[in-house]
């Protein structure tokens, strides 16, 4: 067979796949390995080939392992081994898991190796060149036919995965192939991208034949091939989007410094110019609110806030807080804030069901708790009394363990009293038998009478 035709008819299905010309080669040359030693080599043999792609010539090598006759089980040994494996043994010896089984088309001794190359070592391989065949038979090039496929297969395989490993944490465009379940599949071009249940956005309607915009979260290689999981609920989905969207974002003249985002419904984003005659604000906005608007009609009409990020803390929870008003922020220990806003602008303050203040928290990294003037008057006001109340208590309480000096009448006055209250209490006993006696006295003179 003319080996220059095929090998250009391979190479041209490699480019279609997008395979480069050094793996269509290294493919080309193991079909035409297994092809000459299915017609001309022996089993257990290790046959590798050369091609020249412009003259379409092939050479072929045997390659053979240089061991040592130590390594080598003997024939008792082997005998021993076939035994112990009939009756279900293991042969767990130390000594033993170094010996290889000796193939005379896979191994040669290291004194027969050094006649053709002196300078071998145990261990290396020996290279043999084969005589050049430049015919082969039905189930030879069945076979070729083969490797190659499989080769080209694999090699197709491996490059999606690395391409796709290569855009993770980026975003891609993807047509929606099928839906299956809760899962949805979309045609990347060269492959099938997974959207779980999970990382959807809630309420959003997906249809055969949208083109969205997906973020790759991760790329894994399983026996089926690539496997590639896709997001729409991921917030770095939004920023990757201000940077296809904005210039100055991608040109790092500003720069997207936290976010925050509830998918669906509502993103915080805060951004910082690293240039003083720019805006971080107005260029992520755009003119007329164009740039944002485009974000905000890929993600379905979800909310965006820009905020402007500072490095005081009071300034970028008030920021974070937008679009309500803050009259105060008071930093508290252990990473709390209290933000005071006016009465009017408490409800937006806290959101929906608390969303902008849980956002705001979420974008900072501070727990913020947000009141009103006069509640925080009415706190102040029993901050107060409760301080007070406890220092009353502790100054009675103060007052009563504090001990008085006594002078010694005192002291002994007190040593005193319990024998005073021991005398007055015998004389009361006595009393009581004295009045007993003479009411049973008189009993017995009425009776006499």
């Amino acid at each position: 067979m003319d080996l220059k035709i095929f090998a250009s008819a391979v190479a041209q299905i490699g480019e279609e796949k997008g395979l480069s010309k050094e793996k269509i080669t290294e493919i080309i040359e193991q079909a035409l390995a297994a092809a000459y030693k299915k017609d001309y080599g022996k089993k257990g043999q290790i046959i590798k080939a050369e091609l020249n792609l412009v003259s379409g010539e092939a050479k072929f090598w045997q390659i053979k392992t240089t061991v040592e006759e130590e390594m080598i089980y003997s024939e008792e040994e082997l005998l021993k081994l076939k035994e112990m494996k009939e009756g279900g043994e293991e042969f767990s010896e130390e000594e033993g898991k170094e010996k290889i089984r000796f193939n005379p088309e896979k191994h040669i001794i290291i004194e027969e190796a050094k006649k053709v190359k002196p300078e071998i070592e145990a261990g290396e391989d020996l290279i043999i060149p084969l005589e050049i065949k430049s015919e082969y038979g039905r189930i030879a090039a069945q076979t070729a036919k083969q490797v190659i496929i499989q080769g080209i297969r694999e090699a197709e395989k491996k490059s999606i995965f690395e391409e796709y490993k290569s855009k993770e944490d980026n975003i891609i465009s993807g047509i929606i192939q099928r839906i299956e379940g809760k899962n949805i599949l979309f045609d990347l071009g060269k492959t099938l991208g997974v959207l779980t249940k999970e990382e959807q956005i809630p309420g959003e309607f997906y249809r055969a034949g949208q083109r969205l915009r997906v973020y790759v979260l991760k790329a894994e290689e399983t026996p089926r091939g690539p496997k590639i999981f896709l997001s729409r609920s991921y917030p770095k989905l939004v920023s990757k989007l201000f940077e296809l969207e904005v210039p100055e974002i991608s040109s790092g003249a500003v720069v997207i410094k936290s976010i925050a985002r509830e998918a669906g419904s509502r993103t915080k984003i805060a951004v910082f110019s690293n240039e003083e005659n720019i805006d971080p604000i107005g260029a992520s906005v755009g003119q007329r609110g164009t740039r944002v608007q485009i974000i905000i009609n890929e993600l379905g009409g979800e909310k965006i806030d820009i905020v402007e990020y500072s490095e005081d803390p009071k300034e970028y929870i008030s920021n974070a807080l937008s679009p309500a008003k803050v009259l105060e922020i008071k930093i508290l220990p252990k990473n709390k804030a209290l933000a005071v806003v006016p009465e009017d602008q408490l409800s937006l303050a806290i959101g929906k069901n608390g969303q902008n203040v849980r956002l705001a928290a979420k974008l900072t990294g501070w727990k913020i708790d947000v009141r009103g003037p006069s509640e925080e008057s009415t706190e102040k006001e029993v901050d107060v009394k409760e301080e007070q109340e406890s220092l009353d208590a502790k100054v009675s309480v103060d007052l009563d363990k504090k001990p008085t000096k006594e002078s010694p009448e005192e002291k002994t006055s007190e040593k005193e009293k319990p024998k005073k209250e021991k005398k007055s209490k015998t004389k009361k006993v006595k009393e009581k038998k004295k009045t007993k006696e003479k009411k049973t006295k008189k009993k017995e003179t009425k009776k006499k009478e």
